[in-house]
């Protein structure tokens, strides 16, 4: 009771002077200092609009150009290309080891596998040195007729630099990639080509001798023969009305017909006729000791082929899929063709018919995969599988010649048929090269028929 009585007189004590007062009259004492405090108010609230009005502008998205779209654009299609470049010099490597690798080591005699292999992993390393070097300075330095200059000797002008003065680094670029990167990839064709005749020679020569002929050839063919055909030199392709060292107005080789098949396919056969037949050619039994292999093998090679044939667009648009098309379809076509072939001859395919077949397929529309539609390339995949089947079968036994992996009977046949049917099937639909001309046989033109039979 007592405690309720002190708390209602508390409570009176201080509601005196609260009713005494208005609710909108500050007490005396407090006047000042509540004036100052509400001027501090004003001011702080007047500081902090421009701050804020600053973060919401920074807040807000740039105006968007045109010119700022296309430069974002352009720049995304850029790593989209090289991006692409890049993984085709992959897929163009995953082809001689292990793709030709495991091919090649299937077809030989078990004593020889390692020594096969040995070849195609050592020519990785031999053929990208003396491509750093000097290989492709010789092969796309300069504009001459017959050979590059000393341009890229050693990389210069190849990779990044920054030379002195400049603001920056300098980024060399070859279209529309980086010229390192085109440096890269037709490295890659610089490594596989060699390796490519090595199954002409398997089981029967030297380790060092190889080394020293790929060497010699490499530097007098291969390198040469890329600049005739795809550095404006005398095989280059020249459109109707320009100027250029084209004869009989070029040859068109999207990927390799020429300068890889026929160059590595002439050189087995040559190499196979020099050294002669391996030791009891034709009396013991020579017959492949490990089609597994093989058959792993060409299965590496035609995935890896996408990039050989697709990434030689150097890009990544619709000619780069017209390309990866006509080859998967040529590929198929060739295996079903050489099995065909092979159960109306013998009574039944065989693996390594159908592998060989792909491959022949494969080989055939090299030249051709850019400039072909899909139906043409499935009828260039039959014409290679029955062509190289009889080039490996009946032309090879008439000769008698050891050819030990048919090398020349399929990419230098398969090679020839290509550079001949690109005459007849290139169409301008697929790639317009020639200013609106029509361009194979098919279209009613012949001038291309001429240059690629001149090529050969």
């Amino acid at each position: 009771m007592a405690i309720v009585c002190s708390g209602a007189m508390l409570l009176m004590g201080w509601s005196g002077p609260l009713l005494a007062q208005p609710d909108n009259e500050p007490p005396a004492g407090e006047e000042a200092t509540e004036v100052v405090v509400d001027e501090e108010v004003v001011v702080d609230q007047e500081t902090d609009a421009p701050q804020e009005e600053e973060a919401a502008a920074a807040d807000e998205p740039a105006e968007l150009t045109l010119e700022g779209v296309q430069a974002a654009a352009d720049e995304a299609a850029l790593a989209g290309h090289n991006a692409w470049m890049l993984t085709c010099c992959a897929l163009v490597l995953f082809m001689t080891a292990p793709g030709l690798a495991f091919f090649y080591s299937g077809l030989v005699r078990k004593k020889n596998v390692l020594g096969v292999m040995m070849q195609c992993f050592f020519l990785m390393g031999l053929m990208t040195v003396l491509w750093g070097l000097y290989g492709y300075s010789l092969a796309f330095g300069g504009d001459g007729k017959w050979i590059g200059n000393g341009e890229y000797l050693f990389m210069n002008d190849v990779q990044r630099s920054w030379p002195e003065g400049a603001a920056g680094p300098i980024e060399p670029m070859e279209g529309v990639i980086p010229r390192l990167t085109h440096m890269l990839f037709q490295g890659m064709f610089f490594i596989i080509t060699p390796a490519l005749i090595c199954g002409a020679f398997a089981e029967r020569m030297k380790f060092s001798t190889m080394t020293v002929f790929m060497i010699l050839w490499g530097t007098l063919v291969y390198c040469p023969l890329c600049h005739w055909v795809w550095d404006k030199g005398i095989l280059g392709f020249v459109p109707t009305g320009e100027e250029g060292n084209g004869w009989a107005g070029g040859a068109l080789d999207f990927a390799g017909g020429t300068v890889v098949h026929i160059s590595s396919g002439v050189s087995a056969l040559v190499c196979a006729l020099l050294i002669g037949k391996r030791l009891g050619f034709g009396h013991e039994d020579m017959r492949p000791h490990n089609l597994t292999y093989t058959a792993m093998g060409a299965a590496m090679l035609w995935v890896g082929w996408f990039g050989f044939n697709a990434g030689s667009e150097l890009a990544s648009d619709h000619l780069t899929s017209s390309a990866f098309c006509t080859t998967h379809f040529s590929a198929a076509a060739g295996a079903v063709a050489w099995a065909v072939m092979e159960w109306i001859s013998r009574g039944k395919p065989s693996v390594l018919g159908a592998a060989s077949g792909a491959v022949a397929g494969l080989v055939c529309i090299t030249p051709a995969a850019g400039f072909v539609n899909p139906m043409p390339a499935l009828i260039m995949g039959v014409v290679a599988g029955v062509g190289c089947y009889f080039a490996c079968g009946a032309v090879k036994s008439s000769f008698g010649y050891d050819d030990s992996l048919d090398a020349f009977g399929v990419h230098a046949v398969g090679g020839t048929l290509g550079a001949v049917l690109t005459g007849v099937f290139a169409t301008r639909a697929c790639w317009d090269i020639d200013n609106g001309r029509p361009l194979g046989l098919i279209e009613g033109e012949t001038r291309i028929l001429i240059g690629q039979v001149v090529a050969v």
